[in-house]
């Protein structure tokens, strides 16, 4: 069950996302403590959710109403992934388990890079794709998209972030995303425009959790 506190959950394990949602949400709700009152699913006791769809907005939402079901809070979703153009868009939704194991970074790096071993600067160009869905306890729901446009490395750099933030240097910098600071890369993420363009009804939706209407 959700912790008494709770009044947003995230439909992730992963502790990146989790830290991401908290410091785009810091100070933009009144009232909200995003360090207890928005959590993860670990912390609301759901098990994971089978990303069953074949876009990132039908696996944001189908994520986010199961969280909202089964908690009775509203729940926030994302999916995303990186598209690489010489690949047709792929990783894309299979992104996080691009080497075969769901989650293993390293193995997904590796493979995608051997992958690209060939390619030419010119022809690396990629996003990072984020949908992020808003789901209500009532089955109200909606769905916002971002996108990062960069080149990617021959060789992972930095030590922030995660995923495949270390091969992916966005347009106009000269640092992949791992380099960045967290402000930097949220000011510009895939996951930080999702989550912003989300916010007005994100806002609304815990406003109305705070006067008990949801």
């Amino acid at each position: 069950m959700p912790q008494p506190t709770a009044r947003l959950v995230l439909a992730t394990r992963n502790p990146g996302k989790l830290r991401e949602l908290r410091e785009l949400l810091r100070g933009q709700v009144p009232g909200l403590d995003v360090d207890t009152q928005v959590i993860d699913a670990a912390a609301a006791g759901v098990p994971d959710v089978p990303e069953t769809g074949v876009t990132f907005e039908q696996n944001a939402l189908l994520k986010a109403h199961a969280v909202a079901a089964a908690t009775g809070l509203p729940a926030v979703a994302d999916d995303s992934g990186l598209a690489v153009d010489v690949l047709g868009g792929a990783p894309g939704i299979f992104s996080a388990r691009w080497a075969g194991r769901h989650g293993d970074d390293a193995a997904n790096l590796e493979l995608l890079l051997a992958q690209l071993g060939d390619i030419s600067a010119e022809h690396r160009g990629a996003a990072f794709v984020c949908a992020a869905a808003l789901a209500l306890p009532d089955g109200g729901g909606t769905v916002e998209r971002g996108e990062l446009r960069g080149t990617l490395q021959e060789a992972p750099r930095g030590a922030g972030g995660f995923g495949y933030d270390p091969i992916l240097q966005p347009a106009g910098l000269d640092r992949t995303c791992a380099e960045l600071s967290s402000a930097e890369k949220n000011a510009i993420s895939h996951r930080g425009q999702a989550f912003r363009a989300l916010l007005p009804a994100l806002i609304a939706a815990l406003d109305d959790g705070a006067a008990g209407i949801s």
